[in-house]
């Protein structure tokens, strides 16, 4: 059954919102008004909804002024919990799939910069409106787009809204990291799934001047940024700047495993070194998607930080060595220096705060400032085009 367009005023309201923003550009206007997202969310979704601070369940027959509200507003979407396992109305476990806030989607388009005729690559199809946009703007009609999903249902009804919106975009499945070489060489390949190793299969199978578009970021934390990566005319690396922070679900291989605090911590922290520091909380966790702990990821390899509630004035963050079982605490407390304990082989605490003031003392650089390079040996990091650079 085809897709019957209908005028929304809220989709035209949220179209200005973005033109406004400067996010939605001229060259995407027309594929915003003729591709609306309320066209690939499910009957139930879970947007996130921003005065309750958590996603809230709503249904398109149930209650179809709230669902369309929200279709039409500025929210990530969780479309599926634990990879299909969920059941019910109320929210799942975990999100594992999702359309996400079409600022975020417009940003990521911008930099992409799809010209008409590119053959496309995407990674994650989730609800497929993403790969409708690509195919809208590459040249609708001439399966110019191709767009991989690991979850054989996503995949399925990802493939039907496409179909029956008339979207001539493909959908295969198979594991995004190794890419599709079967449609290769590609001009563009866009990644809608964080990265914590960037597929140098991407980087082969996308043409010398191509761009490669996705959220990369490091095991620290949740958050990326998003990395805008050009293939070298010799195919030998891909190299450009982060532009935004984002923060997505990750590729379905480089989850991190669950870290269990009882299997570092076996007692109580006082078997740890205690020290002090006087960073205090609002320096060194900020606020948003503060640049710092991004840059603290890139230079402290193979930890995990986990904050915890703030309660009475008080707020421990903890770190977790991922090669060893090497440990750090720092309680942060209101109008007081922070204590510190920290166990094992790695001293945590001193590495993240090395990595701190070496952030502070380069004029704490914003995400815009650092960059990425991908070859088949692995990946570098770079600050202020490549000033400094490092491995990870």
């Amino acid at each position: 059954m085809a897709y019957v367009r209908q005028v929304s005023p809220g989709h035209a309201e949220l179209g200005r919102a973005l033109v406004t923003g400067g996010v939605l550009s001229a060259d995407w206007a027309g594929a915003f008004a003729d591709v609306p997202r309320a066209a690939f969310l499910p009957e139930l979704m879970w947007p996130w909804d921003m005065a309750a601070g958590r996603s809230v369940p709503v249904s398109r027959t149930g209650d179809p002024e709230r669902w369309r509200a929200y279709a039409d507003s500025d929210c990530p979407v969780v479309t599926q919990w634990d990879d299909g396992q969920h059941t019910g109305a109320e929210p799942g476990a975990v999100p594992t799939s999702s359309a996400s806030m079409p600022s975020v989607v417009f940003r990521m388009l911008r930099d992409l910069d799809v010209r008409a005729g590119d053959r496309v690559l995407e990674i994650g199809t989730a609800t497929g409106w993403n790969a409708a946009l690509l195919d809208h703007r590459a040249g609708a009609g001439d399966g110019r787009v191709i767009t991989m999903e690991v979850d054989e249902g996503v995949a399925e009804r990802a493939r039907a809204s496409l179909e029956g919106f008339g979207s001539s975009a493909r959908v295969v499945r198979g594991d995004g990291f190794e890419g599709w070489p079967e449609g290769a060489p590609y001009d563009r390949i866009i990644g809608t799934c964080g990265l914590r190793r960037f597929p140098w299969a991407w980087v082969e199978q996308c043409r010398p001047g191509g761009i490669i578009v996705a959220p990369w970021g490091t095991y620290f934390g949740n958050g990326d940024a998003v990395a805008r990566l050009v293939v070298a005319a010799d195919g030998r690396s891909a190299s450009g700047r982060f532009t935004d922070p984002v923060e997505f679900m990750k590729l379905r291989g480089q989850r991190l495993p669950g870290v269990v605090h009882g299997e570092y911590v076996r007692g109580s922290v006082a078997e740890g070194w205690e020290s002090s520091t006087g960073i205090t909380e609002a320096e060194f966790l900020g606020e948003g998607f503060a640049p710092q702990r991004f840059v603290v990821g890139l230079r402290v390899r193979d930890c995990l930080q986990v904050g915890a509630e703030k309660r009475d004035g008080a707020r421990p963050v903890w770190f977790y060595g991922l090669r060893d079982r090497s440990w750090a605490c720092v309680l942060f407390r209101d109008g007081a220096d922070a204590r510190v304990w920290q166990y094992g082989p790695r001293r945590l605490w001193d590495e993240v705060e090395a990595a701190y003031r070496w952030w502070v003392a380069r004029d704490r650089p914003g995400h815009e400032r650092f960059g990425l390079t991908v070859t088949a040996e692995g990946e570098r990091v770079w600050l202020d085009g490549a000033g400094e650079s490092w491995g990870l």
